[in-house]
């Protein structure tokens, strides 16, 4: 496809740093890439956990391969990390960004986790024209995002790689996995820890507060963070964001 390009230039590749016996499993979001979580992940590395950071089929190289993969696709690259890890640790955690949080807590609904982190993670996409998509996918092949950035540290952009083009169908598979694990939480057992930028334009203000009212668990809380955008790990609080992942960690561990 001409003209799909990539936003930002940086250290794209999956990443693992051996730790304790806790492990944690760190998922990025849609169109995105390992980056915007290796900071969290290098932090929770320094505190003693091993930790493994996926990167999505089809992200991180290009939208052409972004568009031959579905939510499926994604979901087994996830399975297989946390396959890695369990292998490796006799605790294990998952955490996700946007997309990612869905991802972890479809795992969580489906495989062994000592606890989940979802962060600033869709409950359903607030603009009607995502409806259409279904629709005009085969029509309109490629969308290009026009949503101005909400991160709050001008320096957090070039901490994140995405693409500035997206295909069509893998934003209709993105709400097929949003409906999927809307209709799975209540399966979701374990300790869960929610958190959500509250400057955060990319996503429904009220997302943090359906995902909790769903969940199966009793063990759940939200934390907001009133100087951060959607990319909370890479914004203006990501460090007491990571500490605060930690907290749950340790507490549950």
């Amino acid at each position: 496809m001409k003209g799909a390009k990539i936003v930002k230039t940086l250290d794209v590749k999956p990443f693992f740093f051996p730790g304790g016996p806790v492990g944690c499993l760190l998922v990025h979001g849609f169109s995105g890439s390992p980056p915007e979580m290796r900071p969290m992940g290098e932090f929770l590395a320094a505190k003693g956990l091993t930790v493994l950071g996926v990167r999505l089929a089809g992200h991180g190289t290009s939208p052409e391969d972004m568009a031959r993969t579905t939510w499926r696709d994604w979901v087994a690259s996830a399975e297989e990390g946390l396959q890695e890890l369990r292998g490796r640790c006799e605790r294990v955690f998952a955490a996700g960004l946007s997309m990612g949080g869905l991802i972890v807590l479809h795992l969580a609904a489906h495989h062994p986790l000592d606890g989940v982190i979802a962060m600033a993670t869709p409950a359903y996409i607030a603009d009607w024209r995502f409806r259409l998509l279904p629709l005009i996918q085969y029509f309109v092949p490629w969308v290009r995002p026009k949503t101005e950035s909400d991160l709050t540290d001008p320096q957090a952009q070039e901490r994140i790689f995405s693409y500035d083009v997206l295909p069509t169908r893998c934003l209709v598979s993105l709400g097929e996995l949003i409906r999927l694990v809307r209709r799975e939480l209540p399966r979701v057992g374990v300790p869960v820890l929610l958190m959500q930028g509250r400057r955060d334009r990319h996503i429904p203000r009220e997302s943090a507060q359906i995902l909790f009212e769903a969940l199966g668990t009793k063990d759940k809380e939200i934390v907001w963070w009133p100087n951060s955008g959607h990319c909370i790990t890479v914004d203006s609080e990501r460090e007491a964001v990571w500490a605060r992942a930690y907290e749950f960690i340790a507490k549950h561990s």
